[in-house]
């Protein structure tokens, strides 16, 4: 995990009602919360976009020659934690993403590896979108933390309303 990331999530176990969810239906509730985490895929999508993207730049400008498929699979695998990126990725290749204007430039352009003010700039920017993706990121894990709460209260107040969720066969 990257430090940009923070700290994992935690379990919500001593959940707080929320003034701002409590007049939701259940049903209107879990749609939320489901909304919240599809667009948290999104935005995690894009991190792994970026985060791919400036590994490839300085994969590329500490090369002396194009990369190979074998550097890619190494450059585009490896954490740096020692770890690799597996993640599974709910996002569909033919789902609208949302638009991040900079970053539709920044992959448009071509850049020199060699050419280390480009580099630069291209790293500079991706950086700040990165951070911005983060930001965006965290405040959704608090919605979704948020909805998470209410649910578990929901469900300790009546418990047979989780039954809902089962699918009936």
């Amino acid at each position: 995990m990257s430090p940009a990331a923070g700290p994992r999530r935690r379990p919500v176990v001593d959940a707080m009602s929320s003034e701002l969810l409590a007049g939701l239906h259940l049903d209107e509730l879990r749609s939320y919360r489901q909304r919240l985490e599809a667009e948290e895929d999104r935005v995690s999508y894009w991190r792994r976009l970026v985060h791919a993207r400036l590994d490839l730049l300085a994969a590329e400008s500490a090369s002396d020659h194009p990369l190979s498929v074998d550097d890619l699979v190494r450059v585009l695998g490896d954490t740096g934690t020692g770890g690799t990126r597996r993640a599974l990725v709910s996002i569909r290749a033919a789902e609208p993403l949302p638009e991040l204007p900079e970053l539709a430039a920044m992959w448009g352009d071509e850049v020199d590896p060699r050419d280390p003010e480009q580099v630069a700039d291209v790293v500079e920017r991706l950086t700040a979108a990165e951070q911005q993706l983060t930001t965006y990121r965290r405040a959704l894990h608090e919605r979704i933390d948020e909805a998470t709460a209410e649910l578990i209260i929901r469900y300790r107040a009546n418990p047979s309303a989780a039954l809902a969720l089962i699918p009936e066969g």
